[in-house]
């Protein structure tokens, strides 16, 4: 915007210089011509009273070096019957004769002009006075003219040059520092406002300023959204307390045993959740903390595996997990990777027949981590719909959103998920890749390898 603008201010000034000096520097130079006749036609006029009491041709040229033109050798005098005083530079035969001295003009000669000024003399007869302009006293001050001109064209130029930066910066600085705030807003940055008052926004254009005006009125509406928002979200997951309550009293009744010993860890597990979920949706945006990311893939894999394994021993699913024995750091935090996996494994036991086998592997290369979770199942009859929101398999229990979550995960990464069919195992399979060109610090306990799981066939 801000070299359109100097092109722009460039553009017209120069138009109108032009319109203006052009004209000007034509005056200039007419008037040159003009007064180079003019002062011609004083030197003609100077030999008029000589003329008029003689024709001697001595006195004659004594009157012509008196003159300044006849002492620059620029004055003649054709005298009635021929003869010629002076330096002449035309022919004197057209002058000869009276129709040829009946009046005063210009004829062009070489280098100059020559200007012709008819006198009467004695007896009714005619002198005709000759004086020599040349080209250079008709373009007298001209090139300084145009000179002068073409300087007060170019400062005119630079003056509107310097006031079109100028003013071109103020309103760049202005649209910039609104781009700024957007981007800033973009990124989450909740308290961001543009300066509608002050020195940081003088000089602004009362456009700006009104966009500006409107920014902050959309980043406080935004604010209240999310904080209107985030209490609804803690409101609805407060009411899940009362089951949560109901489920922990009857898995305490269950006695001993694996399956209620899971029971009760489900639970737990569940009611800490929620716990999460207030306590993250009552925190104001603008005053969370930043998230600390980073936690060791293979070691969330594994817990959820062991996790889901129970539940797999009773229905008689066949199961196994393959992966690597070094850690695997990824930069996301370790609950939002264990509600990943929590997500593709209870799809398996969603979606499939009690009895289908179904395999977790996980692999690390330099730049991403990657889990795969195939089952022996039907497979995707169409992998489009199953990854979009809210657009599940359906049925009760299911809403649709536990592949949305798991895409969020890995595109929050720079990674992807890819659904097709198991090489091994002939059902569907999910890939699940996880940018990991962040680099991320794990935890000093986390960095111990623990023992591998035993898969179950």
């Amino acid at each position: 915007m801000r070299w359109a603008m100097v092109k722009a201010a460039i553009a017209g000034t120069v138009m109108v210089a032009l319109a203006f000096l052009i004209p000007l520097g034509l005056v200039v130079q007419h008037t040159a011509r003009d007064r180079a006749f003019t002062t011609a036609q004083r030197q003609a006029a100077a030999l008029g009273p000589a003329l008029a009491i003689t024709t001697d041709q001595e006195a004659i040229s004594r009157a012509l070096a008196s003159t300044d033109a006849g002492a620059q050798d620029r004055l003649a005098v054709h005298l009635p019957g021929g003869p010629t005083v002076g330096n002449a530079r035309v022919d004197p035969g057209p002058l000869t004769s009276d129709q040829g001295r009946s009046r005063a003009g210009t004829v062009r000669t070489a280098g100059g002009y020559a200007l012709l000024q008819p006198f009467a003399v004695d007896n009714g007869r005619t002198a005709m006075v000759e004086v020599f302009v040349p080209d250079e006293d008709l373009s007298r001050g001209v090139g300084t003219a145009w000179l002068v001109l073409s300087g007060v064209a170019l400062a005119l130029v630079a003056g509107s040059v310097a006031v079109a930066d100028r003013m071109g910066t103020r309103i760049i600085r202005s649209a910039r520092r609104l781009a700024t705030a957007a981007r800033s807003l973009g990124s989450g940055n909740l308290t961001v406002r543009v300066p509608v008052e002050g020195p940081e926004a003088a000089g602004a254009p009362e456009e700006l300023r009104e966009a500006a005006y409107a920014f902050n009125a959309m980043a406080d509406r935004v604010v209240h959204l999310l904080a209107a928002e985030r209490e609804l979200a803690a409101d609805l997951s407060h009411r899940l307390r009362t089951p949560l309550t109901v489920l922990r009293l009857n898995a305490a009744a269950l006695g001993e045993g694996d399956a209620a010993d899971a029971t009760r860890h489900a639970v737990a597990q569940l009611e800490r959740e929620v716990d999460q979920i207030i306590r993250t949706a009552r925190r104001h945006p603008v005053d969370a903390p930043p998230v600390v990311l980073g936690c060791d893939a293979v070691e969330v894999v594994r817990e959820r595996v062991a996790f889901w394994s129970a539940l797999a021993e009773d229905e008689g699913r066949p199961w196994q997990l393959n992966g690597d024995e070094d850690a695997a750091p990824v930069p996301v935090q370790r609950g939002d990777l264990a509600a990943a996996v929590d997500a593709l494994l209870g799809n398996v036991f969603r979606h499939t027949a009690v009895g289908t086998a179904f395999a977790v592997d996980l692999t690390a290369t330099e730049d991403a981590v990657t889990v795969r979770v195939g089952d022996a199942g039907p497979g995707f009859a169409d992998p489009a719909p199953a990854i979009r929101r809210g657009a599940g398999h359906g049925g009760e229990g299911s809403t649709g959103l536990g592949l949305d979550i798991v895409r969020k995960l890995a595109e929050g990464t720079g990674g992807d998920v890819a659904l097709g069919s198991s090489a091994a195992l002939g059902g569907a399979e999910i890939a699940v890749r996880i940018n990991t060109r962040t680099q991320v610090e794990l935890p000093r306990q986390q960095r111990r390898r623990p023992g591998r799981l035993i898969r179950k066939d």
